[in-house]
């Protein structure tokens, strides 16, 4: 059995059994320190050294799809359920939030999250963007200032962390990241929501500087794969 399947396996049961009394968060500021002191050195560093591709990443969409701004900000909800304004590179087309309601009927994850495979919305750049990740690189931005952090639970939309109960707001006891346990599974999108958020607790859990560098090297592979980490 392979690590990933074994994560999964051990989030299901998790996502049996978990009660809010039974989850113990415990802070770890010495942790937290490091990470965060890892989160400016390198969100800065990767910023100055990657705004070439910045510069031609924005060319492409605005030559694409000239209708819209080349990167999109949405509303999400971080740490303790605190609204912030998320960056992206736009891979949709502008009105793709006016679209939303008419696919509803699509969405292939359970939940309160939307997400379907082969989006009518999303843009021919948009779709190497996202098959690439380099969509998230804005999210740089978000890290530096301190939105987010490299590793954490993906940050949710305000009408999502809305519908959660007690326990799904577990996971928004830490800064969300760019990638998470959930972020390098394989065929990710097919895991439930129940077992996804399992998978947040455990690596709130789990957290320590080891395991957010084994999660970003795990991630850097997917990505190389094309996965659309």
């Amino acid at each position: 059995m392979s690590s990933e399947e074994s994560t999964i396996m051990n989030s299901e049961k998790s996502s049996e059994n978990t009660n809010v009394d039974d989850f113990k968060f415990v802070k770890k500021p010495v942790y937290s320190f490091f990470k965060r002191f890892f989160d400016i050195i390198v969100s800065a560093l990767a910023i100055i050294l990657l705004s070439p591709v910045f510069l031609v990443v924005i060319i492409a969409i605005l030559c694409d799809d000239k209708k819209g701004h080349p990167v999109f900000v949405q509303t999400r909800c971080g740490k303790d359920g605190k609204e912030f304004k998320l960056y992206k590179f736009r891979t949709m087309c502008v009105d793709a939030e006016k679209q939303l309601e008419s696919l509803q009927n699509q969405n292939e994850m359970d939940g309160p999250v939307f997400k379907i495979k082969d989006d009518p919305r999303i843009t021919k750049t948009g779709k190497f963007l996202r098959a690439t990740s380099i969509d998230e690189l804005p999210q740089l931005v978000n890290i530096l200032k301190g939105d987010m952090s490299f590793v954490g639970p993906r940050p949710a939309l305000p009408n999502e962390v809305a519908q959660y109960n007690e326990v799904h707001k577990l996971r928004l006891k830490v800064i969300p990241g760019l990638t998470c346990y959930w972020q390098v599974q394989k065929d990710r999108n097919s895991i439930s929501f129940e077992d996804w958020m399992a998978l947040d607790r455990k690596y709130i859990q789990d957290r320590s500087l080891w395991l957010d560098l084994k999660l970003v090297l795990k991630t850097a592979v997917a990505v190389f794969k094309h996965n659309g980490c």
